[in-house]
């Protein structure tokens, strides 16, 4: 299970503040593109994505888009946006966040991969050494091998509802604290 286990699982890209990368030692984040920025194949971003990227760079992390998706899906989305990219990343192997990570000259340990996919985006994380963030799917998508990742989620995600396992922080009104005390 830990190779599968986000490090904290928030609804929403929008959620992730400049507070928790900072708490998480966190200078350079990662992003998957579909279900986590906008919905499959559209070029525009969910909305609040736009200023929450804004947010993110003026707050002084660095971001690039690490996607599976094709160049020609990716670059205009990402170019829209105004981030770098990384497209055919062959997650959850490590090249394509190697490539990323080199892009940002960051360690892994300081780098973040946000996602909405356990079997892409964390278990790509955690093979490279990163901290994940996993999302909720925002849209619903359509295809055979989505619809069978999804199906396999589902036992891990309700695992880590019910174990409180990747929800290592939670939001109060003071910002954000450490369940259970630990780091």
């Amino acid at each position: 299970m830990s190779l599968l286990k986000p490090t904290v699982a928030l609804d929403k890209v929008t959620d992730i503040t400049p507070e928790l990368l900072s708490q998480l030692e966190i200078d350079a984040i990662l992003l998957d593109v579909d279900n986590t920025l906008a919905p499959p194949t559209e070029k525009i971003p969910y909305e609040g994505v736009q200023n929450w990227i804004d947010e993110i760079k003026a707050a002084g992390f660095s971001v690039v888009i690490c996607s599976n998706n094709y160049h020609s899906r990716i670059k205009p989305f990402s170019d829209s946006v105004g981030l770098d990219c990384v497209a055919m990343s062959l997650k959850p192997f490590p090249f394509g966040f190697n490539r990323a990570k080199r892009k940002l000259s960051e360690k892994p340990k300081s780098v973040v991969v946000v996602g909405d996919q356990v079997y892409t985006d964390v278990l790509g994380a955690n093979l490279a050494g990163m901290k994940s963030i996993l999302l909720t799917p925002q849209s619903e998508e359509h295809g055979i091998t989505i619809a069978i990742r999804r199906k396999m989620e589902v036992k891990i995600r309700n695992k880590l509802k019910k174990l409180k396992r990747g929800e290592k922080y939670v939001s109060e009104r003071n910002g954000y604290h450490r369940r259970n005390g630990r780091k």
